[in-house]
């Protein structure tokens, strides 16, 4: 069995890397120091170039009237252009989206007893998005309180391609969010009670 002593290289080694460990003090002092070290080294590290450099090609084009002969090429900069989203443009709420929404919520709350899961989304399939089938797959239709709709729908905000539409039941309102499916037409995406 090796002796430790206080003497040589190893000892050294076992005072550096123990002394953080000897108190809380020595701990919260170390933490520090590694924590400035690579403050410092970061800020020593170059800055990467910005994202739309990296991205950013050159073209090479010829000169005018230069028919295609050998002669020095022009390199264009590259042109970085934004654009930012368009905001959706608030319109009146369409009317084909109401009579959607007003259908789903009739397919919504006729759940007799009896009827199985599959009759209960087949009736709602036709007014619903993919998403929204997937979501009303995990229902149980005999957990939907409401059993008739008792009144018109009624539209809150629009815009050309989505419209909130609030529907009264029996058991409370059912807020709708119809949107345009392109080569589809308005389909309810997401739904909610109203509290």
């Amino acid at each position: 069995m090796p002796i430790r002593t206080n003497r040589g290289r190893t000892a050294v080694y076992r005072r550096l890397w123990g002394w953080p460990l000897r108190s809380p003090t020595h701990f919260v002092i170390s933490l520090v120091i590694v924590a400035a070290a690579a403050t410092g080294i970061g800020l020593l590290l170059p800055d990467p170039p910005p994202q739309q450099e990296q991205q950013a090609q050159t073209s090479t084009t010829r000169p005018p009237g230069s028919g295609g002969t050998s002669g020095p090429a022009v390199t264009t900069p590259p042109r970085i252009t934004t654009n930012p989203l368009a905001a959706p443009v608030p319109a009146a709420p369409a009317a084909e989206a109401l009579t959607v929404a007003e259908a789903w919520a009739k397919a919504f709350v006729n759940h007799p007893d009896g009827i199985s899961e599959q009759q209960w989304l087949s009736g709602l399939r036709p007014h619903s998005t993919e998403e929204q089938m997937a979501v009303l797959g995990t229902v149980d239709p005999a957990n939907v309180p409401a059993t008739a709709v008792t009144g018109k729908p009624t539209a809150g905000n629009s815009t050309t391609s989505s419209v909130e539409v609030t529907v009264p039941t029996d058991k409370g309102s059912i807020k709708l969010y119809v949107i345009r499916v392109p080569e589809q037409g308005w389909r309810v995406s997401y739904y909610t009670p109203v509290e």
